[in-house]
Parts: structure tokens; C-alpha cells; sequence
């Protein structure tokens, strides 16, 4: 197929910018702290932060300049390749963390396949379903091939174990799903025993209980599991209206864990008050209107389909983030896009951003 090629979206190219300027600046004073104690060095994870914007830039503008349809064949090696990484992560290949194994090193830094898993389970959906749209409405041969790669891909992530994607994958799925024309009666019966599913690994792991209880009742646990978002809600309230100042939280100096990757946007709520974090949630917005509105006007139904589930798997994962910030959710571990410290989930994400933009060189809207 021939397209007619135009500049890529304007408004969303500034969003990007924006969100990943305010991620800088926020890594920084979220972890300077930190950064001057362990490595004596404060601008140590902003300096980090800043070569994998540079990456993830370079990356966005290559991938915005070839043509979508050239990167479609793609979508099956990158696959198979992602599910060998979630293989290899769950070996002694992999880093363990926390007691958790979702990382490879590669000797310059660390890769998380989980990452690369959600760019191409994306990619591949939106591939397979434009060949098999016609049977979207049959449950057997439409919606099971699809529940069947989702269990392989989110069972290999439990293994890991980590919940939190798994659920951000398994919702970016069932939302191309919708959009791909499956029926509501079979959605439904999806919807209901993700939920069962989701309960029973919950009830499974006693860790994972304990967050649930202490998500429902975090004061009565406030010395163990309900402690992090007891002292996010305490960032975001004091934070009030314009916040304390750029730099003068006070949850950073060692009282909420994980104050620049998963509670970054606590300690932006803290610094910037309300109004910077409803001008977060503002741009998030602004992304999710620019991405369906490029899903709709796409050229072909792959275009759509990839551009409706990249929208989807970027502010899907700032909603169950900042849910878990404000105490809305359980704690996950998802971090913030374009705002949490982390190389390779900015790296994949500025991909997936620049598969958005490619798409929208060729939008029929002209």
C-alpha cells in the first residue's frame, strides 16, 4: 500500500516533550538525595536518566521516519524474541532484585524483558488481528488464540513474579480486543475471569494479601505493608495547592521508598501541589485524546489497531501508577511513563511513541 506521508502529529510530538522534561526534572530532585548518599554523586540517576531520553529520542525519530507498514513484518521476531528474554529472565541468566528476577543484565546495563514484551504483544496483535478481523466475533477461533498467548506471555511475568505488568498487558489486550470488534457477551466473560484469575494469584501469595489488606485498611498496617502509601498520601497532602517548592519534599529524605521510579509522582505532587499534578494528568489526557484520534483516522485497520493499543499500554500504566500513588489501587511496582527513572521502560516506551507518530504521517484526517 502507497501512502500519502505529512508531518507527524505537532500536538502529541509537544506532550512528549513536556511529560519527559518534567520527568528530568523530577528525577532529579526525587533522587538527589538518595544519588549524594549511596554514589556521593546527587545527579547520578538524573545524569543516567538524561542518555536514555537522548536513546529514547533517537530511537522515537528513527522509528517515526520509516514507513509502519515496512515495520508490521517486524512484529513476529520481535515476539518470539520477547518470549525468549521472559525465558531467559526466570533462569539463572537473570538479576534478582528484591526477591524478584525481571531483569538481564547486558553488561552496560539492565534490560527488563517485560518491557519489550508489551511493545510486541502490541504489535503482534495488531498485525494478527488486521489478517483475522473478519473472526473477531467468533470466540473460538477469534478471542481464544489471543487468551492463549496472553496466559503464555503474562505466565512467563508471573514467574518472574510481577502482577502489576502482567495486569497492564492483560488490559492493553482486552481493550484491542473491544476495538477490534469482538462481541460484548464474550468481553464480558473475559473481564469476569481475569477478575477471578486476578483474586486467586492474589489469595496464592501471602505478600500479596498482605498489600491487598494493607490497601484496604493501610493505617492498621502502617509500620509494614500499609507504610509507602501512607507517606505517599502524606506527599500528596502537603503538597495542597501550588506544593512546597521545586526541591523541598521532605518524603525524599529517606521516608517513602521508592521516591524516583514507582512514587516519583508523589514526590511531584509534594514539590508542585495540585497544580502540577493535574498538568501530569492533563498531558496524560492530551496523549490518550491525540492517540485515539490518530487510531481513528489511520490509513488501514493495522495503523488503527496499533496506534488504539499504543495509546492504551502508555496511559493504562500511568492510571494504575498514579491510582497506586494516590492510594486508589493496591501497590503494583509500575512506574510513571516518561516520568519514573528506568532506562529500558523509557527506551521501549519512546518506540512505541515513535510507532504513534509514524502513524500519524499518514492520517486520512488530511
Amino acid at each position: 500500500m502507497r501512502l500519502k506521508k505529512g508531518p507527524p502529529d505537532f500536538i502529541l510530538f509537544i506532550t512528549i516533550l513536556a511529560l519527559l522534561g518534567m520527568g528530568l526534572v523530577m528525577v532529579f530532585s526525587s533522587s538527589a538525595v538518595t544519588a549524594g548518599v549511596r554514589y556521593d554523586d546527587p545527579y547520578f540517576f538524573f545524569k543516567k536518566q538524561l542518555l536514555w531520553v537522548i536513546i529514547g529520542l533517537t530511537a522515537m525519530i528513527i522509528v517515526m521516519k520509516i514507513n509502519y507498514l515496512r515495520l508490521r513484518e517486524l512484529s513476529l521476531p520481535l515476539m518470539l524474541l520477547a518470549l525468549l528474554c521472559l525465558i531467559l529472565v526466570i533462569t539463572p541468566l537473570g538479576v534478582e532484585t528484591k526477591g524478584s528476577s525481571r531483569w538481564l543484565n547486558l553488561g552496560f546495563a539492565g534490560f527488563a524483558p517485560s518491557e519489550m514484551a508489551k511493545l510486541a504483544m502490541v504489535m503482534f496483535i495488531a498485525r494478527t488481528m488486521d489478517v483475522n478481523l473478519d473472526k473477531m466475533k467468533s470466540f473460538k477461533s477469534g478471542i481464544v488464540p489471543y487468551i492463549l498467548l496472553l496466559a503464555l506471555v503474562c505466565g512467563l511475568i508471573m514467574l518472574q513474579p510481577d502482577l502489576g505488568t502482567s495486569f497492564a498487558i492483560a488490559g492493553t489486550v482486552f481493550f484491542m480486543m473491544v476495538a477490534a470488534g469482538a462481541r460484548v457477551s464474550h468481553m464480558g466473560l473475559m473481564a469476569v475471569t481475569g477478575v477471578a484469575v486476578v483474586g486467586a494469584l492474589i489469595k496464592m501469595e501471602p505478600y500479596r494479601m498482605q498489600r491487598w489488606t494493607a490497601f484496604l485498611d493501610p493505617w492498621k498496617y502502617a509500620s509494614d505493608e500499609g507504610f509507602q502509601t501512607i507517606q505517599s498520601l502524606y506527599a500528596l497532602g502537603s503538597g495542597g495547592l501550588f506544593g512546597l517548592g521545586l526541591g523541598r519534599s521532605r518524603q525524599k529524605f529517606f521516608y517513602l521508598p521508592e521516591q524516583h521510579t514507582d512514587f516519583i509522582f508523589a514526590i511531584l505532587g509534594e514539590e508542585l501541589g495540585f497544580i502540577g499534578a493535574g498538568l501530569v494528568i492533563a498531558l496524560f489526557l492530551l496523549f490518550a485524546w491525540r492517540g485515539f484520534k490518530i487510531a481513528i483516522y489511520a490509513p488501514d485497520t493495522f495503523g488503527s489497531l496499533l496506534a488504539a493499543g499504543l495509546t492504551v499500554m502508555i496511559v493504562f500504566q500511568a492510571a494504575i501508577n498514579i491510582g497506586v500513588v494516590s492510594g486508589i489501587l493496591p501497590v503494583t511496582g509500575i512506574t510513571l511513563p516518561f516520568i519514573s527513572y528506568g532506562g529500558s521502560s523509557l527506551a521501549f516506551t519512546m518506540v512505541g511513541v515513535g510507532l504513534l507518530l509514524n502513524i500519524s504521517r499518514y492520517s486520512s484526517s488530511r
